[in-house]
């Protein structure tokens, strides 16, 4: 493919991570080397070619771009280790199944922003919608005749994007959660008395149990806490639940139990949800599986049960992040630039593992037409016949992906994170109607 010379546009998309944007800084990172597609004057300083989307499709949608080719390299290097996202995130979603006839007002917008700023290649750092948006972009560039290269960067702490080995992000999130049930069940198993006591995590995941399953990485011997691990995957009999705990009481003096957000019960119904609030997907708010849980135990067993909800901490605790996933992620923002330069568009990045002892690992391209909108769920097998524990078969998976750890500097005694600058690109269109 003949070489294509013209501006870069990242965004990121979906609930933030640890290391979403790490990606960012290695997709800059490669397009500042790239000087033959992205242009540079005299002094070697990249002029006006990097540009971010501030709150991802939407900000791209409202003609918000700002100008990282500005941007002090010694920034882009503190993003490595810095959570939430930097470039502002969104959930809006392009639906032409739902909503044709407002997802064609989008593309038609989308793709003027995109030639009135000569925007050739595009980076979307996401999840599985970020994946199916990615795809819709790339298949309208192919029916627009706009030449225009689409990579997507793979970014979820719920593990649940198909074809990759395991998704930047994750790494991280089950590394915090594992310690933090650590931490807890030795404040607990302090705490137990004659009369036993009870305390359920609570841990994202509504579809998908691999935040849960992480956390049994804090079992060194049997009686080390997490005693239960409930996952979205499995359909549980609550009487099952409340004998094991019971067990554990009895054993231990008390018993903690991680439980995603999204477990059922043997009917197949959420633990968790309310029914009589929706979300924008149109699925019962998940009102909180723990407290639920929390009131069946003391209502059935009249043991003593505290709660806690980890809630946005899990995915944005860098300061004790993998090493390993930051690692990784800056490399996903590596390889996409590297792929779109070298004429690849309709693909996102993955990673692959080559050995798991000793862990090495590598990137990829997978088709976006085989991920977006694709769920990958826990394998069945690599759970305990019954259902309250992961096996081996995970803990060999997942243990290589906590290894290391993020190291910000600080100041104060607390983290130095940084913030982009976000100085905005002038606007060359009309504003937006939504």
């Amino acid at each position: 493919m003949s070489e294509l010379v013209g501006n870069m546009l990242v965004a990121q998309s979906g609930g933030p991570t640890a290391v979403i944007n790490a990606s960012v800084a290695g997709a800059v990172s490669a397009a500042w080397r790239n000087a033959h597609v992205f242009p540079q004057d005299a002094e070697g300083e990249t002029v006006g070619t990097i540009y971010g989307a501030q709150n991802g499709i939407l900000g791209i949608l409202n003609e918000e771009l700002i100008d990282l080719s500005e941007v002090h390299q010694s920034v882009i290097e503190g993003l490595r280790y810095t959570p939430a996202a930097a470039l502002g995130t969104c959930r809006y979603k392009i639906d032409f199944t739902k909503k044709p006839e407002q997802a064609k007002v989008d593309m038609d917008r989308l793709f003027a922003v995109f030639q009135a700023h000569d925007i050739r290649y595009f980076f979307y750092a996401g999840g599985n919608d970020s994946q199916d948006t990615s795809l819709k972009i790339h298949q309208q560039a192919i029916e627009r005749g706009y030449e225009l290269r689409v990579i997507g960067i793979p970014k979820t702490i719920d593990n649940d994007l198909p074809h990759t080995d395991h998704c930047p992000g994750y790494g991280s999130v089950i590394k915090y959660c594992a310690t933090t049930v650590m931490e807890v069940g030795l404040d607990v198993g302090s705490m137990a008395t004659d009369d036993g006591s009870c305390c359920v995590i609570e841990v994202m995941g509504r579809s998908a149990g691999w935040i849960a399953a992480g956390t049994v990485l804090a079992r060194r011997f049997a009686a080390d806490p997490p005693h239960i691990i409930l996952v979205p995957e499995i359909r549980y009999d609550i009487d099952a639940i409340l004998a094991r705990i019971k067990e554990s009481v009895a054993t231990f003096g008390y018993c903690v139990v991680v439980a995603g957000e999204g477990i059922k019960d043997s009917e197949g119904k959420e633990i968790g949800a309310d029914f009589n609030q929706l979300d924008d997907f149109g699925h019962p708010l998940l009102s909180g599986a723990a407290e639920r849980l929390g009131q069946i135990i003391f209502g059935k067993l009249g043991t003593k049960t505290r709660t806690v909800k980890l809630g946005y901490a899990q995915r944005a605790a860098a300061h004790y992040g993998s090493a390993t996933d930051a690692a990784e992620a800056f490399a996903c923002g590596e390889a996409a630039v590297q792929a779109a330069v070298s004429g690849q568009s309709g693909y996102m990045v993955k990673l692959v593992r080559e050995s798991s002892n000793p862990y090495r690992w590598s990137t990829a391209l997978h088709p976006l037409a085989e991920i977006a909108n694709v769920e990958h769920f826990l394998p069945r097998d690599w759970i305990s016949e019954d259902g309250f524990l992961p096996n081996e078969k995970f803990i060999e998976y997942a243990r290589p992906l906590i290894e290391g750890e993020t190291r910000p500097p600080t100041e104060g005694g607390l983290p130095k994170f940084v913030a982009i600058e976000k100085a905005r690109i002038e606007k060359k269109l009309s504003p937006r109607i939504a």
